[in-house]
């Protein structure tokens, strides 16, 4: 059966809103709760974005059973793969086993504030790669001292590791990058419902085919829920236009700048098409159908904008889920 999330998107919340949301997105029957990590918001509009981890720490301790999950990270520049390592360890600690290390290989948006500049997509790739491979050894509990091209670790330990260590998700976008990261996580994640990556994953991944689903493949979609559509539609052209430019685009900008500049000439009409906005449940739900033909088995809604958020966790979840697991 597939498993619909909720999502606590920090660009457009903040960190106190966020978890009372999550604790609300719990008692509406969500499975899963998957949190964004950024450092800046998509557009100034949004005008948030309080530190992810925080927030989990938070809604771990206010949550009982809820999957969590970061939705995702970038263990290679903001953070160090042996302080990611570390962080997801005992944030799976503090939620008692319902934590996933959804990890991707970063936007510039976020990681050029370090100041250590935006790399290729080639060189971001093998970062990840060397990346997962430290947090995979440090969360075996053991002492690692590793050297590679992009990162060495000496002499590190995490104290308080889950025995099992912590599942990991990685985002994906296409045949070299599955074959790349097959191997190191448990569990796909992808920006697009591409039937491909997931027979692709399904092909090549340990547990990708398994009748058990062990291996989820997670996806997210945007939706706009309003009592009155214009309102709805205004709000997704508002805080969520960015959102057509397609990863190529949304992986390069540096600057909330750079992303309003990039969708000035998007209009409310074109936001319209590509996110379900409005009351009509049935039509929201609906809009998650091409992952769900696409085989993903985990799909997280993402509901646009703080405005109307606690009224559609308290709400509009609980109708709206009925219909969704009614597809």
């Amino acid at each position: 059966m597939t498993r619909f999330g909720y999502t606590l998107m920090t660009e457009q919340s903040g960190p106190r809103e966020l978890v009372d949301y999550a604790v609300k997105a719990e008692a509406a029957g969500f499975d899963f709760l998957v949190s964004s990590d950024h450092y800046s918001p998509w557009l100034t509009t949004q005008g948030h974005s309080p530190y992810a981890w925080s927030v989990l720490g938070a809604v771990a301790y206010a949550t009982t059973n809820i999957g969590l999950m970061t939705y995702v990270t970038c263990p290679t520049m903001r953070y160090h793969p042996a302080v990611v390592a570390q962080k997801a360890a005992t944030l799976e600690l503090l939620s008692e086993g319902r934590f996933t290390l959804g990890v991707g290989s970063g936007e510039n948006l976020n990681e050029h504030v370090v100041g250590e500049g935006w790399p290729a997509v080639h060189a971001r790739q093998d970062m990840l790669v060397e990346a997962l491979e430290i947090i995979r050894e440090l969360h075996s509990g053991d002492l690692v001292t590793y050297d590679g091209q992009y990162f060495r670790v000496d002499s590190a330990r995490i104290w308080d590791c889950p025995d099992d260590g912590v599942p990991i998700g990685v985002a994906v976008s296409g045949d070299s990058s599955i074959d790349g990261f097959a191997d190191l996580a448990e569990h796909m994640i992808a920006v697009e419902p591409d039937a491909d990556l997931v027979a692709k994953w399904n092909s090549v991944h340990p547990l990708g085919g398994s009748e058990s689903g062990e291996s989820r493949k997670i996806g997210q979609i945007p939706i706009s829920w309003d009592p009155d559509r214009e309102a709805a539609v205004a709000r997704a052209h508002e805080q969520f236009r960015w959102f057509g430019g397609g990863w190529a685009v949304n992986a390069d900008l540096p600057t909330p700048a750079g992303f309003a500049a990039a969708s000035q000439f998007v209009r409310p009409e074109d936001v319209a098409e590509s996110i379900a906005s409005g009351p009509d449940l049935d039509e929201l739900a609906e809009s998650v159908r091409p992952y769900l033909e696409a085989g993903f088995t985990d799909i997280a809604v993402v509901q646009v904008g703080d405005e109307q958020q606690d009224r559609f966790v308290s709400e509009v979840a609980e109708p709206l889920l009925e219909k969704l697991r009614a597809l």
